[in-house]
């Protein structure tokens, strides 16, 4: 089974034999994923206990589980990758759930939609309705991204929190391409972005990136 873009893109910034969390982790797509082809010692936590019975049936170790509440829990440095996809928009308090994140894993994975993009952009300009996009295909009444942004915004929130972005990925209908700095064009031209990021001060520690994601 094909992994969506950004899984993909995500799978690739992990080494062999990484200590994994993945927080959001859905039906364990991206998890299974992980253990099948790069042995990984792999952990999930889910909103949705639906999503956590699909886990299990795949033999994945998934708790059931609140970002927002529960990440405090965990011991710091406990894992050498933590990976939230697609997910901090759905937070109550998207920094403090940061740095969680930074705090628990060596490095940090993210991925979002970017509410930067052009399409939105036009969409609140022409129409003076919430946009619909593919990226963020939800009516404005049930949608469960409350805190939506831009690359722009997340990169701000990222150093205010004590970030290091090692790499940064714009996604978009074509693939990813590198974000370099706080760019115009990505922000402007990303349907989303992924975010890898370790805790500013800490010191480097062992693979637990992949080559093929530290290009």
């Amino acid at each position: 089974m094909s992994l969506r873009p950004d899984l993909a893109a995500i799978a690739d910034m992990i080494a062999p034999n990484s200590r994994v969390l993945d927080v959001g982790c859905g039906d364990g797509t991206l998890l299974e994923h992980l253990k099948r082809t790069r042995n990984v010692d792999g952990r999930g936590i889910e909103l949705s206990q639906q999503n956590v019975n699909q886990c299990v049936a795949r033999g994945l170790s998934v708790l059931q589980g609140d970002a927002d509440a529960d990440l405090a829990d965990y011991p710091s440095q406990a894992f050498d990758v933590v990976i939230l996809s697609q997910t901090i928009q759905a937070t109550r308090a998207p920094a403090k759930v940061l740095e969680n994140l930074l705090r628990i894993g060596q490095r940090t994975i993210v991925s979002f939609p970017n509410f930067g993009h052009w399409r939105v952009r036009l969409s609140l300009l022409f129409n003076g309705r919430m946009p619909r996009t593919r990226a963020l295909d939800y009516a404005w009444y049930d949608t469960p991204n409350i805190h939506l942004c831009t690359i722009r915004d997340f990169t701000q929130m990222a150093n205010q929190s004590g970030a290091k972005i090692e790499k940064a990925l714009a996604l978009g209908a074509n693939g990813t391409k590198p974000i370099h700095a706080d760019a115009f064009g990505p922000n402007l031209m990303a349907e989303g972005a992924i975010f890898l990021m370790n805790r500013r001060g800490d010191a480097a520690w062992g693979p637990a990136i992949s080559r093929a994601g530290s290009s």
